[in-house]
């Protein structure tokens, strides 16, 4: 998570655990919905984001999107309400890169929405509205499903 994004956080306690919970992101099997406030209003009720992402070598941390140097970055959304020239959105990421969710809102090829009070990519406020809402995964020891979630408070 960037420093910034509030929620919930997966942490192991073990080394088995930690690279247990690490195929699990690497194969992709762990699901998780972020929740967002954007500047402006998306049109579209879902749909898909594929702007593939690289470090933008004059100004890091800054990503910026590069079908030339760019790894693929995949996210897809829901909006969930539209109020006062903002829109309330899950992001569901299918990809894990740095910036994604941040570079998918805010890029014209994307939403075209920044993220409120995001820096990089959008305009400061009092924090950034960018919340991870639930985490759904295999117990790296017990093998059960869990599935937590904690609400964002905007």
């Amino acid at each position: 998570l960037d420093m910034a994004t509030s929620g919930l956080l997966l942490a192991a306690k073990t080394k088995e655990a930690h690279q247990n919970l690490q195929a699990q992101f690497k194969n992709r099997t762990i699901q998780k919905r972020y929740i967002a406030l954007l500047e402006g209003e998306v049109p579209q009720d879902e749909g898909e984001i594929r702007l593939p992402l690289c470090p933008d070598p004059l100004d890091r941390p800054r990503q910026i999107v590069s079908e030339e140097f760019g790894k693929p970055a995949f996210t897809r959304y829901r909006v969930l309400e539209r109020t006062s020239g903002k829109t309330l959105i899950a992001f569901y990421p299918q990809t894990g890169r740095t910036h994604q969710l941040r570079v998918h809102a805010a890029h014209p090829e994307g939403l075209g929405c920044p993220i409120l009070g995001d820096e990089l990519y959008g305009k400061k406020a009092d924090r950034l509205y960018l919340h991870a809402e639930y985490i759904e995964f295999r117990h790296p020891i017990s093998g059960k499903i869990l599935r937590i979630q904690k609400e964002a408070d905007f």
